[in-house]
């Protein structure tokens, strides 16, 4: 396993993690983490995902091998699957702080 600086403006690990930072594709990966599901199923899952996000989301995680298409819906890779216990720690921070996050912030400037 190669070591990456995340600090380099060219790091395959930032631009890792700039792919998966993202909150729609955080939150596809969680629910094709629950089950297989075709794209309706995704929409109805994922409030306030547009069809263009969800496409654009789905074919951005195709291309870098974490979703792939599983007729008549979509899973995860295993690659995917690697993610889910990482996914789910941030989602569950997100809960826990989303009040005082949200509470504490400054007016904006």
């Amino acid at each position: 396993m190669s070591e990456y600086d995340v600090f380099l403006a060219d790091c395959p690990a930032r631009t890792t993690l700039t792919l998966v930072g993202d909150t729609w594709s955080v939150v596809v990966i969680m629910a094709l983490g629950e089950q297989n599901r075709r794209y309706g199923e995704l929409l109805e899952r994922i409030g306030g995902i547009s069809k263009k996000m969800l496409t654009q989301t789905l074919r951005k995680l195709q291309r870098n091998a974490l979703v792939e298409p599983d007729p008549p819906g979509y899973r995860l890779t295993e690659l995917g699957s690697s993610l889910l216990d990482v996914v789910r720690v941030l989602a569950e921070w997100a809960e826990q702080h989303a009040e005082v996050v949200l509470t504490d912030r400054p007016a904006a400037v």
